[in-house]
């Protein structure tokens, strides 16, 4: 799985990681300990990076889901 955050670029460096590994599923205290930070900061660069803006979008790759068939894909 692959994740792109659009609107990253309005985001600092420690925004960037907190999101990621957020949107990986991570709790923030998991987040604080791999990145040495306290849970109650991991929160704050969270909110923050929320209130500029970003979205994020997990790309699949090929037909990981099998939707389609053979046929499907020559259309």
């Amino acid at each position: 799985m692959q994740i792109e955050i659009r609107g990253a670029e309005k985001l600092s460096f420690r925004e960037r990681q907190v999101v990621t590994l957020k949107e990986m599923g991570r709790s923030n205290e998991e987040v604080a300990k791999q990145l040495g930070l306290t849970a109650s900061t991991v929160a704050t660069l969270l909110h923050r990076a929320k209130q500029k803006g970003y979205q994020v979008v997990i790309v699949l790759p090929g037909d990981a889901l099998n939707l389609f068939t053979q046929e499907d894909s020559e259309i």
